[in-house]
């Protein structure tokens, strides 16, 4: 593969962040989360073809992690605040706010260069609002309950937690890989049931959350 290919591939979650919004926008959300989920895909390979086609080495001049950056923010944070604005989970009042604070911590979260632990977990709430929204989709909370969530998860942005990289942390690695595999297959399913998949299922993907979440603070600190 052309090393400029792996770039190609890797921009080509910006079409799949157009393509969400759109979605959105007719709030078609069922396919606004699989073009996320398309736009994930891409994101969890492209690093690894990058490395395997020494893309960086050979390309200096494309920065491999701005392009990273400009797709993650759009297929992470602004599709899915777009999202909650305008699907009616939020109260009225809040809700322009709330996306607000999520898109504007989430930037300052970007630019953070100390964003990840020694040992590779994320430093506060990883802004995977992307994954919040549809946690939100699927649980269908009370407006003003799923406005708490928000606004707790905005404040964790900043505090001293560590949270978990189910690819990159290597304790209990195996457990954390099957965790994601088991929400991955639980989030098709939801998808499939147009982000109706009952409460049995809608629970255990929260618990499956809430696993990635927390798991950290069980962890000795670096």
């Amino acid at each position: 593969m052309p090393p400029f290919l792996v770039h190609i591939f890797t921009a080509c979650g910006a079409a799949c962040a157009l393509l969400a919004l759109l979605a959105a926008a007719k709030a078609d959300f069922v396919t606004m989360f699989v073009w996320l989920a398309v736009a994930l895909f891409i994101d969890g390979i492209d690093g690894t073809l990058a490395r395997k086609f020494r893309v960086a080495e050979i390309l200096p001049r494309w920065s491999g992690d701005a392009l990273d950056l400009v797709i993650d923010f759009t297929t992470y944070v602004f599709v899915p605040a777009f999202a909650l604005t305008t699907s009616g989970l939020l109260p009225g009042p809040v809700a322009i706010p709330l996306a607000i604070a999520i898109v504007v911590t989430s930037a300052l979260y970007f630019a953070d260069e100390q964003m990840k632990t020694a040992d590779n977990y994320f430093r506060g709430f990883p802004a995977l609002w992307n994954a919040v929204a549809f946690h939100l989709f699927v649980l269908k909370l009370p407006p003003w309950i799923a406005a708490i969530v928000v606004a707790v998860l905005v404040v964790m942005t900043f505090m001293p937690l560590r949270v978990l990289h189910p690819f990159r942390v290597l304790h209990l690695r195996v457990v954390n890989l099957l965790a994601l595999a088991a929400w991955c297959a639980l989030g098709v399913y939801a998808l499939m049931r147009s982000l109706d998949p009952g409460p049995v299922v809608a629970w255990s993907l929260a618990a499956v959350g809430l696993y990635f979440l927390t798991i950290g603070l069980a962890t000795a600190d670096e």
